[in-house]
C-alpha cells in the first residue's frame, strides 16, 4: 500500500483513536471524530480545557489509529507524528461545523474551543497478518 492508498483509506473512516502521554509517562487513548483529513494532516476539534490539550502542550508526540472491520477482513493504519494545539481563529474557522454550537455555547470564538492538528511522519498498514511501513 502506498501513501495515496493510505490517505484514501483513512479518509473513509468516521472514527479514529488518538494517543497522548500523561504526566506519569503513560499513554492515554481516546476516540475522536476527525474533521478534516488532508493527506498526513488530520484536524480534530476539542475543548481547550481538556486533559489531552495539556498533555500535547507538554509532549507533542502522538499516534492516531484508523481501522475498518469487515466480516472477514480487518484493516488498520497506525500513524505516528506530532500534535499541534491550534487556537488561532483561522484554523478554528476552518473546521467549525454548525452543530458545534451544542458543545461550544459561545460559537466559533469560544475560548474553550480549539483544534488539534496531527501531522503524520510515518504509518503502518495492517491487513491479512501483514504489516507494511510507509514513510509520509
Amino acid at each position: 500500500m502506498d501513501k495515496a492508498q493510505i490517505f484514501q483509506f483513512i479518509s473513509k473512516q468516521k472514527t479514529a483513536f488518538i494517543s497522548s502521554v500523561n504526566e506519569q509517562g503513560y499513554p492515554v487513548i481516546r476516540a475522536v471524530i476527525p474533521r478534516i483529513i488532508n493527506g498526513n494532516e488530520i484536524y480534530i476539534s476539542t475543548n481547550t480545557s481538556s486533559k489531552k490539550v495539556k498533555q500535547y502542550l507538554s509532549n507533542n508526540k502522538a499516534c492516531i489509529y484508523f481501522y475498518k472491520r469487515g466480516k472477514i477482513k480487518y484493516q488498520g493504519v497506525t500513524m505516528v507524528g506530532e500534535m499541534q494545539v491550534c487556537t488561532d481563529q483561522a484554523t478554528k474557522d476552518k473546521i467549525w461545523c454548525f452543530g458545534d454550537r451544542l458543545i461550544y455555547k459561545k460559537g466559533v470564538t469560544d475560548p474553550d474551543y480549539c483544534v488539534l492538528k496531527f501531522t503524520g511522519i510515518s504509518a503502518e498498514y495492517y491487513c491479512d497478518l501483514k504489516i507494511e511501513k510507509i514513510e509520509l
